[in-house]
C-alpha cells in the first residue's frame, strides 16, 4: 500500500508539472488566418489570404541574433466524399525564410519556392508582407470536375526542422516554438 501511495504521488507530480509547462488551454493562437478566398483567372484558381503572426520572446531573440526562421504555408485542395475520407486533389507548400541582418538593420524575406527576395526596415512590415498572399496559383481548373464540390484548406506554421541543430533540440521541448495557425477551410467555389 505504501509503495502505491509513493507511485501515485510521483505520477501526480509529473502530471501537474506537465500541465504547468503546457500553459493555459485558452491561449490565443500566435499565428492565424484572418481570411482567405480563391478566384478563377485565366483557367487557374488563385489564392488570396491574410495571415497574422505573433512571435514569442524566445523566437524573437533567435531572430534578432541572426537565426533565419522558415515559415511554411500548406495548401490542400480536397474533394469531400460521403462515406470515405476526402479525396486529395492537390497539396502545395510555400516556404519563406525571414532573417535579420544587424549590420544593415534590415529583415530579409526570401521565398524558397520562387527565389524572390525583399528587404524590410521593421519586423512588423516584414511579417505583414509574409502574411499578405495575393494571387498565388494553386490549381489548374482543367484538373477539376465541374460537377464536383471541392474544399481548400490552408495553415501556416513555423518550421523548426530548418533551425540550426542545437536550437532545434530546444525547439522540440519548448512550447514557444510550436507555432501554427491551425487549418482554415472554405469552398473552392467552382465558377
Amino acid at each position: 500500500m505504501r509503495q502505491f501511495r509513493w507511485r501515485g504521488r510521483h505520477l501526480l507530480g509529473w502530471l501537474c508539472a506537465l500541465l504547468i509547462c503546457a500553459g493555459p488551454l485558452s491561449a490565443a493562437q500566435p499565428f492565424s488566418v484572418q481570411g482567405a478566398k480563391t478566384t478563377l483567372k485565366d483557367g487557374v484558381y488563385r489564392l488570396d489570404a491574410l495571415l497574422t503572426f505573433a512571435l514569442p520572446k524566445k523566437v524573437l531573440e533567435a531572430l534578432d541574433n541572426g537565426v533565419p526562421l522558415t515559415f511554411a504555408l500548406d495548401i490542400d485542395v480536397r474533394g469531400p466524399r460521403r462515406y470515405l475520407w476526402d479525396e486529395n486533389i492537390a497539396s502545395l507548400q510555400q516556404r519563406t525564410t525571414i532573417q535579420y541582418f544587424a549590420l544593415t538593420e534590415q529583415y530579409l524575406l526570401r521565398n524558397l519556392n520562387s527565389g524572390h527576395e525583399a528587404s524590410y526596415s521593421t519586423l512588423i512590415s516584414a511579417l505583414r508582407a509574409l502574411g499578405d498572399i495575393r494571387s498565388l496559383p494553386i490549381i489548374d481548373a482543367r484538373l477539376l470536375d465541374p460537377d464536383k464540390h471541392y474544399m481548400v484548406s490552408i495553415r501556416s506554421y513555423l518550421d523548426f526542422e530548418s533551425l540550426p541543430v542545437p536550437l532545434r533540440m530546444r525547439a522540440y521541448i519548448s512550447r514557444h516554438w510550436w507555432l501554427t495557425s491551425g487549418w482554415y477551410s472554405w469552398d473552392l467555389g467552382m465558377q
